[in-house]
């Protein structure tokens, strides 16, 4: 009887979390603009998910935003959505995103023996896979034709994509770190 109550909450959280997802998908929550691409916070309710039920959970939080990242690229397209058409850039990396959060999170409160550095670290480097992760895959397939897109030079693609990474990543650690501490704090107190 615990093992089916333990189930049902997991699915329950991973159902909660995916639709805190459809939503930051679904309106202009989710995606920040900036220029012509775009910062986000749809990586928050996937951290949360890997922080507290697991890899599995994380991993299955991630596959919606991924998802919603393909289906945003292709309704409200911007002249370097393309990238975004494909999964390895789309998708895979914020699958990743509760994989490393749940890793992070465990062997960071093994070591420091902190519950809150703890969570704000996994936040930092959850948030970190999703911005190297999607931008390594945009320079690798996609780096002179992107930085082209954005009317820039394209023999500056690793600078340029660098600077993305730099102007969106810091304040997406940030706030992930600040959000997903006291979101986390909150639920396990409320779980005793």
């Amino acid at each position: 009887m615990f093992k089916e109550n333990l189930q049902v909450r997991k699915i329950t959280i991973i159902g909660m979390l995916g639709a805190i997802s459809v939503v930051l998908g679904m309106t202009p929550l989710g995606f920040i603009p900036v220029g012509t691409v775009n910062a986000t916070i749809m990586h928050i309710p996937v951290i949360i998910g890997g922080i507290l039920e697991g890899p599995i959970a994380g991993m299955l939080v991630g596959l919606i935003f991924g998802i919603f990242s393909l289906i945003r690229s292709i309704t409200t397209p911007t002249p370097v959505s393309f990238v975004f058409w494909n999964p390895l850039v789309s998708i895979v990396p914020r699958i990743l995103i509760g994989l490393v959060a749940y890793y992070v999170y465990t062997t960071a409160k093994k070591i420091i023996k902190n519950e809150t550095l703890s969570v704000a670290i996994s936040a930092i480097l959850g948030t970190l896979t999703n911005t190297v992760g999607v931008l390594s895959m945009i320079y690798i397939l996609y780096g002179t034709k992107f930085v082209e897109k954005l009317g820039l030079d394209p023999s500056s693609a690793g600078k340029v994509i660098f600077g993305i990474g730099v102007t969106n990543g810091i304040p997406e650690m940030i706030v992930s770190a600040l959000i997903v501490t006291g979101v986390v704090k909150g639920l396990k107190l409320t779980k005793r």
